[in-house]
């Protein structure tokens, strides 16, 4: 990759890390699905009539729109909002990788590598030691919700997958008009009317500021450098960044929101991060050998 294109991957990186954070401040304020809410509303408009709709069956957007907004996001910004520490589900949420390898595998036919498995059964490892330090029903909950929106942005990527190649900026833009009106039918059912209503009338500039960041920095412009990287080198290229994700996360709720991690989480943690890096790093480790040994030989030109 390009110096330049590197530099655009840790923007991505660092926005994303960050956007943790800002949903850790923004539940303070507003209820967590009318808070969702609000960002996929700006997050459609005013880009929307700007960008041209994708070329991709209704059915495909409206399962995306639901499965990322709806459920991943409704059930992301509910966990934070009872408790889950901001930087501990930046990492948690990345076991969306391992839910997509096994949902690939029931909807798609496709086959798990071996190090793919071995690296989802590491990472179960990690969670099982976090579940242990967490046991407690309240402590708990939170964590299982966390699970429930990584499991849901598995859905989301196979949704995706289901697209095919096509403008990922305009199908995220476009998707972001499903997920407002059911997100706001089920905070009224569950947040309450007056709980909505005084969020709503009572603004600040810090909530203007989560809910542009959370829109415009971690969807919009997070997705479509994402995107734009992805269109110009394989995926095996950009995934890896993502990785850092959980770091910026975990970094920067320690420094920002001071959240104290246990030393069971933190095991926990370090051994997810594990399995997440043989799943993204196993199979170049296997076919390095190979490139190794073809290297060594000479071609059938002779050395030059």
């Amino acid at each position: 990759m390009s110096p330049r294109d590197i530099l655009l991957a840790l923007i991505v990186v660092i926005l994303w890390g960050l956007n943790f954070i800002a949903i850790k401040w923004g539940v303070a304020l507003v209820p967590p699905l009318l808070l969702t809410a609000l960002r996929y509303i700006f997050a459609a408009l005013p880009a929307v009539f700007f960008v041209r709709r994708p070329k991709v069956k209704l059915s495909v957007l409206l399962a995306y729109g639901v499965a990322v907004g709806v459920l991943q996001f409704g059930s992301l910004f509910m966990a934070i909002k009872l408790g889950m520490p901001a930087g501990l589900s930046s990492l948690v949420i990345q076991m969306q990788a391992f839910f997509t390898i096994g949902f690939a595998m029931l909807a798609l036919g496709e086959r798990p590598g071996r190090y793919q498995v071995i690296g989802a059964g590491v990472a179960l490892v990690g969670i099982c030691a976090i579940g242990l330090e967490r046991l407690g029903g309240a402590a708990l909950v939170p964590l299982l919700l966390t699970l429930a929106g990584a499991a849901f942005w598995g859905v989301a990527n196979i949704a995706t997958k289901k697209a095919g190649k096509i403008d990922m900026l305009g199908f995220v833009v476009w998707a972001s008009l499903v997920p407002p009106i059911p997100l706001l039918l089920a905070s009224l059912a569950t947040e309450g009317f007056a709980a909505d209503w005084a969020a709503l009338t009572h603004p600040s500039w810090l909530l203007a500021g989560i809910i542009g960041f959370n829109s415009y920095a971690a969807t919009l412009i997070g997705f479509g450098l994402w995107s734009l990287l992805l269109t110009r080198y394989p995926a095996s290229t950009v995934a890896p960044f993502s990785l850092l994700v959980p770091v910026v996360g975990i970094a920067s709720s320690v420094f920002l929101l001071h959240e104290p991690l246990s030393g069971l989480e933190l095991v926990g943690s370090a051994v997810i991060f594990v399995g997440l890096m043989i799943n993204v790093f196993g199979p170049r480790l296997r076919k390095a050998p190979t490139v190794l040994q073809n290297e060594s030989q000479p071609s059938p030109q002779g050395v030059t």
